[in-house]
């Protein structure tokens, strides 16, 4: 099969919200939610995905080019935006992927609206306080820190130059701090987490697949024991010798696990 390099990135009015959406390939509706970061553009897994699924990759509203609309302003709302999203689009049944803090809000959409789901994947998520150890510190700390905490081991992560270690323009500066702005909106108290979601979790029976990297340094693999505890049908997978972002440090691993996983729903 050709490999799927097109894809589209549109502004459409979901909720009142002018929302950025970068849209590939064919297939049922997988619907990936960014990190805390902001949305990553259209990024190899991405387009790996794009081979078999109709790929949704939007800017959640705060972040990239998407408007940021007053009345959201929690994880709660943002997944109360998603559930419409869903719905005017027409994805439902989607599956629905997550990395870090949208893995947070995967889950909350997850509880809210489980209908709506085709499966669950939770890439390193925030959302759960850990047992042991605890989330490390985002928003005092300069982008540069962040980048090594990503990462076990940077070498080994495919195009890190390009993909990450890139130099951003002055202009994709400003997004990068109006990204910060709203995740301290969504994420400083409690601190990259809901007391309440492990209740929220509880009779969720969606098939749920769990990926972590072994050695993240941002948020424990403890979290990842607590997502399986707190979802009935879930599978955890750890990466060995990998960070925070097994799709980028361990692609090929994570793309065999994720594809055997959505190939059984």
């Amino acid at each position: 099969m050709a490999v799927i390099r097109d894809y589209t990135d549109e502004l459409i009015e979901v909720a009142g919200t002018r929302t950025q959406v970068l849209k590939g390939g064919s297939g049922a509706p997988l619907l990936l939610l960014h990190g805390a970061g902001g949305n990553p553009g259209w990024m190899p897994y991405h387009q790996a995905f794009a081979q078999q699924y109709t790929v949704y990759a939007p800017s959640h509203p705060g972040y990239g080019s998407s408007s940021r609309p007053d009345w959201i302003r929690s994880m709660a709302d943002m997944a109360h935006f998603y559930r419409q999203f869903i719905a005017q689009l027409g994805l439902a049944p989607v599956h629905l992927m997550g990395f870090s803090m949208g893995g947070w809000l995967a889950a909350e959409l997850a509880a809210m609206c489980p209908p709506y789901l085709r499966s669950l994947t939770l890439v390193d998520a925030a959302g759960l306080k850990p047992e042991v150890g605890e989330i490390a510190e985002l928003l005092m700390v300069s982008p540069d820190v962040i980048k090594k905490l990503r990462f076990y081991d940077p070498a080994q992560v495919p195009d890190y130059e390009t993909l990450v270690n890139l130099q951003l323009t002055p202009e994709e500066q400003d997004v990068q701090w109006r990204n910060r702005e709203m995740t301290s909106r969504l994420c400083w108290k409690p601190y990259f987490h809901n007391p309440h979601l492990p209740a929220y979790l509880r009779g969720v029976k969606t098939p749920a697949l769990i990926v972590w990297g072994k050695q993240d340094a941002i948020i424990p693999v403890n979290c990842g024991e607590l997502y399986q505890q707190a979802l009935a049908n879930a599978t955890l997978h750890v990466i060995d010798r990998c960070g925070h972002s097994p799709a980028l440090e361990k692609p090929q691993e994570f793309l065999t696990v994720v594809g055997a996983f959505l190939a059984k729903q």
